[in-house]
């Protein structure tokens, strides 16, 4: 419907001039990353009441998920062995209790008789119905008019203690938007109307209007798909500018001459390439043949022989006269891939240095000499290598492993230390089809779907205290067939915020009263790097038998020949670690376990990942699943600079939308790649106020 008002309140205003907020309610709303009106706008209803499927109190069930509307009647602080705060609820049915366990100052202050609230939760009976720690949004007080008699559908908004002791819970917010939209000046639509109607998308203030305040479900359907189709438009027509300028720039390099060396090592590989990798090597080459720069994401889960791709690719730079940088984002890793490198490449005569942050004076120098020499021609190492005072002699090709340990200016950095430089980025953390889109849109993608012949998939299973002696008895079997064992621990020491075993501690017990007749080492992240070497090394060679460890062995430590891996308090980690973890083990052709050894009490969310993980061993199942479970703004996280999260858009459900914004987004860039027709440049603003300072990432001119 058409706004009507006085025309002073634009998006770009700061929400402190907006009636209602002030510069006090001001700054909590900063907290929550809400700075001027069109952030305010875009602070989305987490969901809505439909007052047409209220379910009354009396029509309660046990074990019903339910959200029910009435009047707070009374309350009491009940105190006994377990103090509890409970509320008298009623509707026009009957009564329902509310009850809360802990946190009382803060709930018990939320309330006062008279208010009308909805609770959700699960329906449990104890002398009658009722909601164990609800959530609760207020309707109204004693003596407002209830929205419930006027409206048919509420909006009920995210809040916090802080928010919610500011009066911003969602009957403040409701009161808020209603005058602030009246008000709101007709702003213009940075979708040009021919696009509007193209894709039948509803004009900007009419989506804020009907997400807010909804007539009907369709409106709100309608409006939900404009926001939503917003969010993932502009972060696409980011990454189709990323990706145009990358081609429009200055030649690249032409790695045109085939070497010999690159036969020689194929020759002496104790295996051969699978057919993903012949594949994958293909694409590589002809990027590499082409005077564009390349920058392609090699996806591959844990096992598939990334390794291998990265290092024929770097020969081809280096028979072509160029040199080589492969980073990743761990010392261990930086050692592992070293050892990996030197070990095949050393005797065709390529010269290989390694560079850590923690290097010694005279190694440093001796290392940063032979980079800018040209003496090395690949250099191995972490994020050193785009440190200031790294110069290349002539850096032809990079690898950046595990891209997500790494920033998107980081990646910009390393290829600005040659003339540039083709880039192969490697993951094996696999990732779902949508979010591969928004996170690596600006690169060509390969990906290896085909593990090693003779691979066993990994045995998984999920216990508890109550096996430990049994596992304990699997583990020594194994390690008396010759074979070896990790043993994770989330923790280096004792803290007294997170009751979880620590490996300093573990590794006493289990070293001393448990497996003395094996021997047994400690690795963990604040060891110095010749100690780790040193463990590492002897682990490779057998000439330690169980390790105990920190997720410092996550990804790239390689031995075949370890066969088990126990996690402590699995519950804890994240189902991408989880399964990184689990891929140290299975590299050989012995059958493999791991143990994922979990406490009690659960929450669903840590069931739910230790069922996908031994349900499954294929990753792009369980990146599924994480993306579900975690959503896409934490599975994104802090370091991809330049890409907003998302306040409306769902990844796993919303790819049909993400489709027909990238092609939008890339078909205006193909025709106006400058964004300089008339009807573009709105666009062109608010791709720029969207970008919050990382628009030098994009480079539209």
């Amino acid at each position: 419907m058409p706004l009507t008002g006085t025309p002073h309140i634009r998006l770009d205003t700061s929400v402190q001039y907006v009636k209602g907020i002030g510069p006090k309610r001001a700054e909590i709303l900063a907290g929550a990353d809400v700075r001027t009106v069109g952030d305010l706008l875009a602070y989305y209803p987490r969901r809505y009441i439909d007052r047409s499927t209220l379910k009354r109190i009396s029509d309660l069930k046990p074990g019903d998920e339910a959200t029910v509307v009435g009047r707070v009647f009374s309350s009491e602080i009940v105190r006994g062995r377990t103090k509890r705060f409970m509320l008298l609820v009623g509707d026009q049915s009957g009564f329902l209790h509310c009850v809360w366990f802990g946190g009382l100052p803060y709930i018990a202050k939320a309330f006062k008789a008279g208010d009308t609230v909805a609770f959700s939760g699960k329906v449990t009976f104890y002398r009658g119905p009722q909601l164990v720690h609800p959530e609760f949004d207020k309707i109204s007080e004693e003596g407002e008019n209830n929205p419930l008699h006027t409206g048919g559908i509420i909006p009920l908004y995210p809040s916090s203690e802080a928010l919610s002791q500011a009066g911003l819970d969602s009957r403040g917010f409701r009161r808020i938007f209603r005058p602030l939209l009246d008000s709101l000046e007709s702003a213009d639509d940075p979708l040009p109307r021919g696009m509007l109607s193209a894709l039948d998308l509803m004009p900007l203030i009419s989506a804020l209007e009907n997400v807010h305040f909804p007539n009907d479900w369709p409106s709100l359907n309608k409006a939900r798909h404009r926001l939503k189709f917003d969010e993932l438009f502009f972060i696409q027509l980011a990454l189709g500018f990323g990706r145009a300028a990358r081609l429009e720039e200055n030649k690249g390099i032409a790695f045109n001459k085939p070497g010999g060396r690159i036969r020689d090592l194929l020759e002496r590989l104790p295996f051969s390439l699978t057919g993903a990798q012949k594949r994958v090597m293909r694409e590589i080459r002809d990027d590499m043949k082409s005077e564009r720069s390349m920058n392609r994401l090699l996806q591959g889960d844990v096992g598939s022989g990334k390794t291998i791709i990265a290092l024929l690719s770097m020969l081809v730079a280096v028979e072509n006269g160029y040199q080589a940088a492969l980073m990743a984002p761990t010392e261990i890793l930086a050692e592992q891939h070293f050892l990996t490198v030197h070990s095949l490449l050393e005797e065709l005569g390529i010269r290989i240095v390694l560079l850590k942050g923690g290097q010694k004076g005279s190694d440093r120098k001796r290392v940063l000499e032979a980079i800018a020499s040209g003496d090395a021609d690949i250099a191995v190492g972490t994020h050193a290598l785009v440190e200031e005072g790294v110069s290349f002699h002539r850096l032809g090709f990079a690898v950046i492993d595990e891209q997500h340990r790494f920033g998107v200016l980081q990646r910009a950095e390393l290829r600005q230390k040659g003339y540039f430089p083709d880039v192969l980025v490697m993951t094996a953390t696999p990732i779902p089809r949508t979010l591969a889109l928004t996170l690596y849109g600006d690169l060509d993608v390969s990906v290896l779907d085909e593990m090693p012949a003779g691979r066993l998939p990994v045995r998984t299973v999920w216990r508890t205290g109550e096996k430990r002696e049994a596992i304990y008895e699997f583990i020594r079997d194994e390690v008396k067939k010759g074979r070896q064992a990790y043993i994770v621990y989330p923790l280096v020491e004792e803290s007294e915020k997170v009751d979880l075993a620590a490996a300093t501690e573990g590794y006493a017990d289990l070293s001393k009263t448990v497996f003395p007749e094996f021997k047994t080492a400690l690795l963990h992240g604040r060891m110095k790097s010749d100690e780790k070497e040193s463990v590492m090394g002897a682990f490779k060679s057998n000439g330690i038998q169980i390790l105990v460890s920190t997720t410092v062995i996550e990804v790239g430590v390689d031995v075949p020949n370890a066969s088990v891996m126990l996690v402590e308090h699995a519950e804890r980690y994240g189902l991408t670690q989880l399964h990184q973890l689990r891929g140290r083990v299975g590299r050989g052709m012995d059958q493999s376990a791991c143990i994922l050894m979990a406490q009690h009490p659960l929450s669903d969310d840590a069931k739910k990942r230790l069922e996908t993980m031994v349900s499954t061993n294929d990753g792009f199942k369980i990146a599924e699943a994480d993306l579900e479970i975690r959503g896409p703004g934490e599975l994104l996280g802090t370091r991809q600079h330049g890409i907003a999260g998302f306040k409306i858009a769902n990844l796993l459900t919303d790819g049909r939308i993400l489709d027909a914004a990238r092609k939008e987004a890339f078909s205006l860039i193909e025709t106006d790649r400058k964004l300089s027709r008339p009807e573009n440049r709105p666009i062109r603003e608010a791709l720029k106020k969207r970008m919050h300072g990382d628009f030098a990432l994009i480079r539209v001119g």
